[in-house]
């Protein structure tokens, strides 16, 4: 099997479990890989920027990439990663604008990435293609609300853990993540505390066998465990 071969077969089988497609045609995930672009992308690189025109959708397929947004005064703010099956986008036919947010890569990565045209290619044949896109956008707004929820509804403790979760998810939507590649300062920025505050309950979670911290990097140990130290009151 050559290189080509391989990142293809990959692809698919991301698309075959990705959870936005689940209750859609089968034709569609070979469809949308026919259609969409593997591209690597090393460390560091931006998949698309912010208000770009081209929008489309953007699968992760191998690596992970960091979503950030503009924040007043010029500033950039990190809002999430997302690793292999995260899907990112939306498209301009459902009277959508420019790309809401920044996608850069955190390692080397392979990405799928389903331009408009393409998307437009593909719902010619398959009108279903709509259904699914208008699940994904669904799912990512259910997503933003649990964020938004969390800011505004959890105290520093019950937030933290509870954004450990939705990043286990986010990072691998089939069964959420055991080891999130992130350092503390970016998950400090993400939810709003101080680095010092997030390592406290991070040292806190990690006696209780909750996590495990290593250098840039949080492994989850105990789902359930921080499910009820998110929920508690």
């Amino acid at each position: 099997m050559t290189v080509i071969e391989a990142d293809r077969a990959r692809a698919a089988r991301v698309l075959a479990r990705a959870a936005w497609l689940q209750e859609q045609a089968p034709e569609l995930a070979p469809a949308i890989l026919a259609q969409g672009r593997l591209v690597r992308l090393a460390a560091g690189a931006w998949a698309h920027a912010e208000g770009d025109d081209d929008t489309g959708l953007l699968v992760v397929v191998e690596g992970g990439v960091q979503l950030l947004c503009q924040a007043a005064g010029d500033r950039e703010v990190l809002v999430s990663y997302a690793g292999p099956g995260a899907t990112i986008g939306q498209t301009m036919r459902f009277g959508g604008g420019p790309r809401l947010v920044t996608v850069q890569c955190l390692e080397p990565s392979l990405l799928l990435k389903v331009s408009d045209a393409a998307l437009g290619r593909i719902g010619a044949e398959h009108p279903a293609l709509w259904r699914a896109v208008a699940a994904l956008v669904y799912l990512q707004l259910r997503i933003t609300l649990a964020m938004a929820a969390e800011a505004v509804g959890l105290p520093p403790r019950q937030r933290l853990a509870a954004r450990l979760l939705l990043l286990s998810r986010t990072m691998d939507p089939e069964g959420g993540a055991r080891v999130l590649r992130l350092g503390q300062q970016p998950l400090a920025e993400m939810i709003g505390l101080t680095r010092k505050t997030v390592n406290g309950y991070l040292r806190a979670f990690e006696a209780a066998g909750l996590v495990r911290l290593g250098y840039g990097e949080i492994e989850i140990l105990d789902p359930a465990g921080l499910r009820r130290a998110a929920e508690a009151g």
